[in-house]
């Protein structure tokens, strides 16, 4: 199966069969309408679009409400993601993935949109130790000699320095389903996946 499109509504704890317990992500996944299927003929690849929620009519243009009416929906929706094929699965338009592809157990990979930090210091963002503290450093928490002296005269490509942190495309790999709730589209992931509370995310296989 492809995988999933889904929203993480935060953390929590379980207890397994031994009372141990377990701190969990909880992401309801799906259900995902196939809005596109694509061949390797006809596009080169073997790929499935996906869907998730759904948009006000005010807010959707007629090109978007006309694919989504393709697939027999009623609105367009609100998250449009491609997922390769790998196996020899067929898949038509309109067709509903759920939770049920998972099991607890399985082994999945959870991308999505990693919190914003803004402009972060080295401190922060690399994690360096800073100066030492004890009678109060003037720059305390400041990234040092950054050029490596005349030859070849300027900073090296690479350095880590201060930036940006945070707001970029993350994949955690290598993710345990928990539990998988059928009824009410819930999957829940062992430890934490990138990105804030009713953040959008992937899982695949």
């Amino acid at each position: 199966m492809p995988g999933l499109i889904g929203r993480k509504i935060g953390m929590t704890r379980i207890f397994d069969d031994e009372g141990i317990q377990v701190p969990v992500t909880v992401i309801e996944a799906g259900p995902c309408p196939i809005l596109q299927v694509k061949s390797k003929d006809a596009n080169g690849t073997r790929a499935v679009q996906l869907g998730f929620g759904a948009q006000r009519a005010k807010r959707t243009s007629k090109a978007e409400m006309g694919h989504a009416a393709k697939a027999g929906l009623e609105a367009a929706p609100r998250v449009l993601r491609e997922f390769t094929l790998e196996g020899g699965d067929e898949f038509e338009v309109g067709q509903q993935l759920t939770v049920a592809q998972f099991e607890a157990g399985d082994r999945v990979k959870v991308t999505g949109q990693s919190k914003g930090r803004g402009f972060q210091g080295v401190v922060k963002r690399h994690g360096f130790a800073g100066r030492p503290g004890g009678h109060g450093h003037p720059m305390s928490r400041n990234p040092g000699s950054v050029g490596p002296g005349t030859n070849p005269s300027r900073v090296i490509k690479g350095k880590k320095l201060p930036g940006r942190m945070g707001g970029t495309r993350t994949t955690v790999r290598n993710i345990q389903v928990v539990k998988v709730d059928g009824e009410r589209n819930l999957l829940f992931v062992k430890g934490g996946v990138p990105g804030a509370r009713d953040g959008y995310v992937l899982i695949s296989k």
